[in-house]
């Protein structure tokens, strides 16, 4: 598939998402913060997705491309917390979906070649997939992987800076609202030791969110995103955010087994 993409497509796009967003701010501190929250979120993942491209060999047109979808990918979730006052999906609503209806009604992509339009569509709706589909083009399928690896490594950053601070005031739009309290499932523990996804309707409390997170090591998809993790050191951040316990430990010598 050619990829074509102009200078002006991408511009408008970050012009239209500025002024989308800005249209969230000021309505309470909590919802200020939250907004914030994933703006700068956007903006990192953006950041991100160009470090991989580059390092991968993608030309400007894709570079272009790859910035617009990772730009675009969490549009749905400014009105997800506005709605609901969440960023949980299973309260409220699939913030990927919600994100697509409000690119096709703000018509945010019109300038973009159709073919180009749906391959931006298809990579928003499974960043947040457990897997991608196997039936599906290989530009789509890379797109998505590569979005995903972008999603993930800044997300590491954001909870890992998070659970560092200390004295920190808890964000519960974070922490997707889970308690802080003591242990591990053991289906979160298994699925990781069997190095499957977790299941999120599995998760009982804050430590299982960040064993979650440990385990999107095994749905990494390209070694330039190997190696940032190894020089961010992410996973030991993590692992020191957790409790020393012998499911813990475990998990964190299949994971560096991985690495």
């Amino acid at each position: 598939m050619q990829i074509k993409v102009n200078k002006e497509n991408l511009r408008d796009i970050k012009t239209w998402l500025e002024k989308y967003i800005h249209t969230y701010k000021n309505k309470g501190p909590d919802i200020q913060e939250n907004i914030e929250l994933k703006e700068d979120h956007t903006k990192r993942v953006c950041n991100e997705i160009l470090i991989l491209g580059k390092r991968l060999g993608l030309n400007d047109d894709e570079l272009r491309l790859a910035e617009i979808i990772a730009l675009l990918h969490d549009v749905g979730r400014f009105e997800q917390y506005a709605r609901y006052g969440t960023f949980k999906d299973g309260k409220s609503v699939n913030h990927a979906e919600l994100g697509i209806q409000i690119l096709e009604k703000n018509g945010v992509l019109r300038n973009l070649n159709p073919s180009i339009q749906d391959l931006v569509k298809r990579s928003i709706n499974y960043h947040n997939h457990v897997s991608l589909p196997v039936e599906e083009t290989e530009a789509c399928l890379f797109y998505s992987r590569l979005l995903r690896d972008a999603d993930k490594l800044d997300i590491w950053k954001v909870v890992t800076d998070y659970y560092q601070r200390k004295n920190r005031k808890r964000n519960t739009g974070l922490e997707l609202e889970l308690p802080d309290t003591p242990g591990v499932s053991e289906k979160v523990v298994e699925a990781i030791r069997n190095k499957e996804a977790v299941n999120m309707k599995d998760l009982k409390n804050l430590n299982d969110f960040k064993l979650l997170q440990a385990g999107w090591i095994f749905d990494i998809n390209f070694e330039p995103s190997l190696e940032i993790i190894k020089e961010r050191r992410y996973l030991e951040k993590i692992e020191a955010a957790l409790p020393d316990l012998p499911e813990t430990n475990e998990i964190f010598r299949i994971i560096y087994d991985e690495l």
